[in-house]
């Protein structure tokens, strides 16, 4: 059986969508991602940069070796398990794949650092700023691609749409309105309503209650783990004399 290994991210949730749509079974292994368990030796063998999603097919073509990258992972899925979701050629498939990479390369980012330092704004003006704009351009690029196409790789529900549905329920919270993106809150209501996301829901609120209680139990030490604080890197100022002594060279 199919293993998905995560917590209730978006980028957890996308994955959920898609074995849903395909009407494959799976197992979900929860990981404590906020008591630092992503860290650990036995999910670092899975994914060496620690983050989740991982998928594991024992039965599948990759011979059970774990997939790790959201956007691989749709792929693989798509290509094994579900050809309606990803054309197998032509102009339709890179259509198709170019907004699923549009996705994992700044939706995800643009939407995800938005969230983080509008939390901290007060300390760092230039990030919250920063990333408020980037994400106001991804949601109306986003409603401009919607406005010409039923949905985001063209006249055809895809991967693309899993993909970007879990991060685009962001754009309220985001303070975006609902007329800034016509087209995109339509397009919300149509992925919503798809019987596989409903399923989905009920599976990434099962892992919600237990990243719950994983914060609400994580000790000191763990809380640093989630944030990454234990990993050896330069300080600001070895950066910056990096850079001085790269600019020289």
């Amino acid at each position: 059986m199919i293993e998905l290994y995560g917590m209730s991210s978006p980028n957890v949730r996308k994955i959920a969508i898609a074995l849903e749509e395909m009407g494959l079974a799976y197992a979900v292994r929860h990981v404590a991602v906020f008591r630092g368990r992503q860290f650990d030796p036995a999910f670092l063998a899975l994914n060496p940069i620690a983050k989740v999603p991982v998928l594991v097919d024992p039965d599948g073509p990759a011979g059970g070796e774990p997939i790790f990258e959201s956007g691989a992972i749709l792929t693989y899925l798509a290509e094994c398990h579900g050809r309606d979701y990803l054309p197998v050629a032509g102009p339709a498939r890179y259509a198709v794949l170019k907004w699923l990479f549009l996705q994992v390369a700044n939706v995800g980012p643009a939407l995800g650092n938005n969230s983080h330092f509008r939390r901290i704004a007060d300390d760092n003006a230039y990030a919250a700023g920063r990333f408020r704009r980037m994400a106001a351009q991804v949601y109306r690029a986003l409603d401009t691609r919607l406005a010409e196409a039923a949905f985001l790789g063209g006249a055809d529900y895809s991967i693309a749409d899993m993909a970007t549905f879990p991060w685009a329920r962001y754009f309220h919270r985001h303070g975006m309105r609902d007329a800034d993106c016509p087209h995109l809150v339509a397009w919300m209501d149509t992925v919503a309503a798809r019987p596989a996301v409903i399923r989905s829901e009920a599976v990434l609120a099962a892992m919600g209650r237990q990243d719950a209680a994983d914060m609400a139990a994580a000790t000191p030490e763990e809380r640093e783990r989630f944030l990454g604080l234990h990993i050896p890197a330069p300080t600001a100022a070895q950066a910056a004399a990096g850079r001085a002594t790269s600019d020289r060279g």
